[in-house]
């Protein structure tokens, strides 16, 4: 039997890595497209926005996997959103192009999203599932319904389709967690702004079998909120966190602080302020099972390993 192929477009980071690594596991032979140049076994150079001979590897493939995009972890001043709304809007856009000119074109096209193209959700209102979300108008979500209207207007009618509404991803070894470790341990474990303000969030575990219960099933396409089944409030979050690593002192966090903060580190304090609450409604009536539903089981697990 033929070994299924994958590709993993921008697959270099902290996902990419884990679906690599779990999906060969699966017995996958895994392609990594990449900016970086330089040869390596299981990797090819593309530039995100030009086809090239890169595009050859989509042929026959089982399963193309799009994470390709900017860091948002910078001011958004006009120049980094232009660069955040191109990187990914023209990486979509070329897949698209390849996708479509390939005469075995890839079974399936799952194209990276963000849970933060819902609302700002205040406490009355119930988590946004993929049915009933609430779509909101500021620079992010319009980021993400740009994203997404290049990935459903690509010409690829015979690969199914899924988008991945991904929330914030823990894992030990890369994204959020380990800086907001570092954080805890030196007393900034605290809420940040008033701390009532909901996360969600998802084990890089829970993630990456996610990923291939979308890949396995081919009923399923469209869009799919990837997160917890239960948010948790930002003060939580960091009382969690606070009583594992029990630092000496505990510094407060007001809202002017963190805009001080991430003027001089050159951020924005949308990505800790912003009430983000979001529900895995289809994964849920699809039969997905969390492995880690909640956050203190995910840091049970994950908190150890940072120590």
């Amino acid at each position: 039997m033929e070994q299924p192929k994958m590709i993993i477009a921008g697959g270099n980071g902290f996902l990419g890595k884990h679906l690599a690594r779990y999906f060969t596991q699966l017995g996958y032979r895994v392609i990594i497209l990449s900016r970086k140049r330089g040869y390596r076994i299981g990797m090819l150079h593309w530039d995100g926005h030009n086809l090239g001979s890169w595009t050859a590897a989509l042929e026959g493939a089982a399963v193309v996997l799009n994470l390709a995009g900017r860091s948002v972890n910078c001011r958004y001043n006009i120049v980094n959103q232009y660069a955040i709304i191109r990187s990914r809007v023209d990486s979509t856009k070329v897949l698209g192009e390849a996708i479509a000119r390939c005469q075995n074109p890839p079974v399936v096209w799952l194209n990276a999203s963000t849970a933060t193209i819902y609302a700002d959700t205040p406490d009355e209102q119930p988590a946004n599932t993929e049915a009933d979300g609430v779509i909101g108008r500021g620079f992010s979500e319009r980021v993400a319904q740009q994203w997404e209207a290049e990935f459903w207007v690509a010409a690829t009618p015979r690969t199914r389709r899924v988008a991945l509404r991904t929330a914030i991803v823990l894992g030990a070894d890369g994204g959020a967690l380990p800086v907001m470790a570092r954080l805890a341990r030196r007393g900034l474990a605290t809420p940040h702004g008033n701390g009532q303000q909901w996360m969600s969030w998802l084990h890089v575990d829970d993630f990456c079998r996610a990923v291939e219960l979308l890949v396995a099933r081919p009923d399923l396409e469209g869009a799919f909120n990837l997160c917890a089944p239960q948010p948790i409030r930002n003060r939580e979050f960091n009382a969690q966190l606070c009583r594992h690593y029990q630092p000496r002192w505990q510094l407060p966090q007001p809202k002017w602080l963190l805009e001080i903060g991430a003027f001089l580190l050159r951020t924005e304090t949308e990505l800790i302020l912003k009430s983000r609450k979001v529900a895995p409604q289809r994964l849920l009536e699809n039969g997905f099972t969390f492995r880690y539903p909640s956050c203190d089981l995910a840091f049970t697990d994950l908190l150890p390993q940072l120590t």
